[in-house]
């Protein structure tokens, strides 16, 4: 019994820790199942390929790379949309308003344009007969000459012998007087005065050389000929320009064209004076569209007796009044709102109102009313936009692969195409001076790229320094319309904090880290005001962390510079930005 007894003991003892240890690894497995279970809601796609989704991680059935997770941040989502933090949303001050039937406070039309000389004041100093320049008394342009001032003096063939022909007609005027009238007139037909004719007939000596007179008052604005040149009859010597009046014309764009019309005011202010202002009055407005620029002359004659006006100067005008629609009717929108980008107008909305998410959404912009623009389609009163820190919301846009103003697809979806910004310079008044200035930003930025190419973080740092002194010598002011200036101070912050993080960025992991944004900044620079050359956009599917980034290049070829000599020839063309 004392056996039997000791048994069951031991049998208990072991059935206990039996328990304890297989209950316990039970319950390890349970919860491990459990767990293993929930990871198989993650789904896996392809860099490269992101149509491909698969519930585990493996290889891309298309190319064998490495499958990677997919974000889950964005759950919950649509295609487009994407979500800032809220510690993005204050580091970058983005700011929204929303959108309404406001009332603009200025409906005054802001027009650019240039002092031209008065084509209807304007006269050709013509040979009246063929010869010789044997002197030529103007000798540059922007020479005033008088009415009857002598121009030039001419030997001529033909007038010499005609001189001839009035000396012998001279002695037979009793006998044959018909004759005589007849050679008169054909020397005043050569633009002899009556008393050029009589001092030849009274004389009786041929005169060599013919002296030309001018036959108007003003200022040469071109000399077609040289002293010592054969002219002919007919051929123009010199134009002259009356400055007494000249014209001052605008080029105002097709949007532009309904709040315009002919006797309305506009007031015009000078590069050269701009506290000085000129009421004028709309003279003529061009029937005909420029096709090149999209806009029309619009014209104001102007009094210039003071010659305070040079022809090819810069003028600005101010046009107040209806824009033949109603200002309360109007949907407008501020212009720091508005990204442009080809034939594109974009504006980023904000969907949620409990949360940062964005989207982008295109616009057809009317008229330009005051710092506003009229909405003509794509928004709707109480829509919600961004109207600070758009450039940052698109680089946000552009790092997260969605929809923005750089493509109108999924950047991994690897979308080439060929972006043209003429437009986009049309509609921003470029300045040419201004694309320079942003060159000289760019060839430190290729320095730069192709220093994190050669895995050199020195140069890389060296190269953003003097980007640094390049942007900050930035003229803004070469921006003519004040919203573009606002567009390019946002662009610069973007840029000028990227820029920096790379100079004290630790290594050059760091600094390839802070490029991906500074390129995004530097390609939203030459797209909206435009550069003159053709530069590419280049886009590597894994780079930043496998969520894609791009590079600008001036060359075709591929040399990555967020992996080096790792991954050099990894990526492809994005976009070709002429």
């Amino acid at each position: 019994m004392k056996n039997y007894l000791v048994y069951i003991i031991i049998l208990a003892i072991g059935l206990f820790f039996g328990w304890l240890f297989f209950g316990s690894s039970s319950n390890e497995s349970t919860v491990h199942s459990h767990d293993k279970h929930e990871k198989t809601d993650q789904m896996w796609t392809c860099a490269m390929h992101p149509q491909i989704m698969l519930p585990e991680s493996g290889d891309c059935p298309v190319c064998g790379m490495d499958l990677i997770p997919v974000d889950t941040e964005n759950s919950g989502l649509l295609a487009n949309q994407f979500k800032l933090t809220e510690n993005a949303m204050a580091l970058a001050n983005i700011q929204t308003s929303i959108v309404g039937h406001n009332e603009v406070e200025s409906n005054t039309i802001k027009l650019s344009g240039k002092i031209v000389e008065n084509e209807e004041a304007n006269t050709v100093q013509v040979s009246y007969f063929s010869g010789r320049i044997e002197r030529l008394n103007i000798n540059f342009t922007g020479d005033q000459v008088r009415k009857g001032q002598l121009l030039a003096t001419i030997y001529s063939p033909e007038l010499f012998a005609a001189q001839q022909e009035l000396i012998t007609a001279a002695s037979l005027k009793t006998s044959q007087p018909a004759l005589y009238k007849a050679v008169r007139n054909k020397l005043k037909l050569w633009k002899l005065s009556e008393r050029q004719i009589n001092t030849i007939e009274t004389s009786g000596q041929v005169k060599e050389n013919i002296p030309v007179y001018a036959t108007v008052s003003g200022t040469v604005s071109e000399k077609l000929v040289e002293q010592g040149g054969y002219v002919k009859q007919g051929q123009p010597l010199l134009k002259v320009a009356n400055l007494n009046t000249v014209w001052a014309n605008f080029d105002a764009y097709e949007k532009q064209i309904t709040g315009l019309k002919e006797g309305q005011p506009i007031s015009i202010t000078t590069n050269a004076n701009p506290n000085a202002t000129i009421n004028a009055k709309i003279s003529f407005i061009d029937p005909v569209l420029n096709t090149k620029t999209r806009t029309v002359i619009v014209r104001a004659v102007l009094d210039n007796t003071a010659l305070q006006f040079k022809p090819g100067m810069f003028i600005e005008g101010s046009i107040s009044g209806d824009i033949n629609m109603n200002k309360k009717q109007l949907l407008s929108i501020p212009s720091t709102a508005i990204l442009w980008t080809g034939k594109r107008s974009v504006v980023y909305l904000k969907t949620d109102l409990n949360a940062p998410v964005f989207e982008m959404r295109e616009v057809t912009l009317g008229n330009k009313i005051g710092d506003h623009y009229v909405i003509v389609d794509g928004l709707n009163t109480g829509d919600e936009i961004v109207t600070h820190g758009t450039f940052t919301v698109d680089a946000a846009a552009q790092l997260q692969g969605k929809k923005s103003m750089m493509s109108t697809k999924n950047s991994k979806t690897k979308e080439h195409h060929a972006v043209d910004v003429s437009n986009a310079m049309t509609k921003n008044e470029t300045s040419l001076k201004f694309q320079e200035q942003l060159k000289k930003i760019l060839d430190e930025y290729i320095l730069l790229k192709d220093a994190l190419v050669k895995d050199d973080a020195d140069i890389a740092k060296k190269a953003s320094i003097a980007m640094i002194k390049n942007i900050e010598a930035i003229n803004v002011k070469l921006l003519i319309d004040i919203s573009n200036q606002n567009q390019w101070i946002q662009i610069e912050d973007q840029i000028k904090r990227a820029t920096h993080a790379i100079i004290n960025a630790p290594d050059i992991k760091e600094q390839r880290n802070h490029f991906i944004g500074l390129s995004i900044g530097l390609t939203n620079a030459i797209q909206t005001f435009g550069i003159s050359q053709k530069v590419y956009s280049q886009f590597c599917p894994m780079a930043n962390n496998n969520k894609g980034a791009s590079w600008l290049s001036l060359d075709k070829e591929i040399r990555n510079p967020y992996f080096g000599n790792n991954m050099l020839t990894c990526g492809s063309i994005q976009q070709t930005i002429e």
